[in-house]
């Protein structure tokens, strides 16, 4: 029987390994198979190095598409915590402290900012690993980039969404005059909240002027940005187990029909 090297097809789709098998596997409507068929296989499974020239892995696409979809959004939480630092576009109110407390805890700067850059970076330059082993342990890397830019993401969302919810700090009257503080932070009294109350948007916070639409919307913008951070590096942890388990790619392999 003539052995006949073939091209791959979807034989073996569910691994989307891009390999040729140097035997044939259909014979028109049969299987034939021999000595030389099986020695001819494990020959194959042993020695067989994939040509990572030619394929393009599904982990490795998928890490680059996570990659570059970050960016974009580190960049927004870190503007977003940029500009919660200068209500009003005014720098005197950070000089002198009055500024809200989850913006000075600047996550979207060094959290959803920086590590997720960072990480985002490691993505990139991971999804052109060449070799199996050297893949395999860039995948390994990568798990740890996963889990440190999903903790920096979620810290990130948890502390905007606090920052939300608490409401901005600014100088309000009180019984005692004028007063810094935080006179919409959530109280019995007052069970829905000012984010349900637009009238408290500006009738309770003297100065910044307009410093609770501009909290309300800046915090907003970080809590969903880094939440969906958080679910772009939940899915990578999971992509990056996959690669280490199952080698650097998942291809198409194709058997033809040969002759006997």
């Amino acid at each position: 029987m003539k052995l006949k090297k073939l091209r791959p097809s979807s034989f073996f789709s569910p691994f989307c390994l891009h390999q040729e098998l140097p035997f044939s596997i259909y014979g028109r409507g049969r299987v034939s198979a021999s000595s030389a068929d099986i020695s001819a296989v494990v020959h194959f499974l042993f020695s067989r190095r994939l040509d990572t020239a030619e394929v393009r892995m599904c982990v490795s696409r998928c890490l680059r598409c996570v990659g570059i979809s970050l960016v974009p959004m580190a960049m927004a939480c870190m503007l977003s915590n940029l500009l919660l630092l200068f209500p009003g576009l005014s720098v005197h109110f950070l000089l002198e402290g009055h500024v809200t407390r989850e913006a000075t805890w600047a996550t979207g700067l060094w959290g959803s900012g920086l590590l997720v850059l960072l990480g985002a970076k490691a993505f990139v330059q991971s999804s052109k690993t060449q070799g199996c082993w050297a893949f395999r342990s860039q995948m390994f890397c990568q798990m740890f980039y996963s889990v440190l830019c999903l903790l920096a993401a979620g810290f990130c969302c948890l502390v905007s969404a606090t920052g939300l919810v608490q409401g901005p700090l600014c100088l309000y009257e009180s019984g005692s005059g004028p007063t810094w503080g935080v006179p919409l932070r959530p109280s019995p009294d007052r069970d829905a909240g000012y984010l349900y109350n637009s009238s408290l948007w500006s009738g309770v916070c003297v100065e910044p002027r307009g410093v609770v639409q501009w909290n309300l919307v800046l915090f907003s913008v970080q809590a969903l940005v880094s939440g969906l951070q958080v679910v772009l590096c939940g899915s990578n942890l999971l992509n990056s187990v996959l690669g280490l388990i199952l080698g650097p790619g998942f291809g198409h392999n194709k058997v033809s029909p040969g002759s006997v």
